[in-house]
């Protein structure tokens, strides 16, 4: 089956879609997500590069905007009145949890080299080891008709290449001469408090998730007994 063709994605709806992908791992009790949580998961200051403040009325477009491109569906749940989303990458192109874990770090993170990744992806899909994510970064690149991922050639005194997607079109600086084959980099210790940070983020977001819903059940339950009474 041929693979899809992506038109490019803005910036806005690159960070939709990788928000999504990523609690969709990450907290599955509260996906899809509503725009509330989708908003608090785009706005992330951890885990993000760059921050976004992304207000209601621009995710709204960028929803539209992934909706008619069939990346996004949207749903209201049987008893709910509050509308989730849920991404569609998977469906659209064909990827594997692994290849979407590092196409959505990518997405969430920028440009990357091979350690960083293999840091950052631990929380989203299991690779053996360095070597078994490279493998995956390859496949994403091979992809056919059009790749996802590409290589960037190095910075000045950097000893890895980096890797970034393409969802948003081709990078300026896209090399595929550049190796992958350099040891990588020792993981940052700062990528370790980030990482310790997100997941605090994240338990602060289900518990606002948990108590919106609270509410929006109690004004249900009010409204069905102001009825009774009109």
């Amino acid at each position: 089956m041929e693979e899809t063709i992506l038109n490019p994605l803005t910036d806005v709806e690159v960070r939709i879609l990788g928000a999504l992908l990523e609690k969709e791992v990450t907290t599955p009790e509260y996906y899809p997500l509503s725009l509330n949580a989708l908003l608090s998961a785009c706005n992330q200051t951890t885990n993000r590069e760059p921050v976004m403040r992304l207000d209601e009325d621009t995710a709204t477009h960028a929803i539209i905007s992934l909706r008619r491109g069939g990346l996004l569906h949207q749903i209201q749940p049987v008893g709910s009145r509050v509308t989730k989303f849920q991404h569609l990458l998977a469906e659209e192109l064909k990827l594997d949890e692994r290849r979407l874990a590092v196409l959505g770090v990518l997405m969430l993170r920028g440009p990357q080299t091979p350690g960083e990744l293999h840091a950052r992806t631990a929380r989203l899909a299991s690779f053996d080891d360095l070597a078994d994510l490279e493998g995956v970064i390859e496949s994403l690149i091979a992809r056919e008709p059009e790749p996802l991922v590409a290589r960037l050639s190095r910075r000045p005194g950097q000893k890895e290449v980096r890797y970034t997607h393409l969802l948003s079109g081709e990078p300026p600086q896209a090399d595929a001469a550049a190796s992958a084959d350099e040891p990588p980099l020792p993981i940052r210790r700062a990528d370790r408090r980030a990482d310790g940070e997100d997941d605090r983020i994240e338990a602060l977001e289900r518990t606002a998730e948990a108590l919106r819903a609270e509410v929006a059940a109690l004004r249900a339950e009010l409204d069905a007994f102001r009825a009774q009474f009109q």
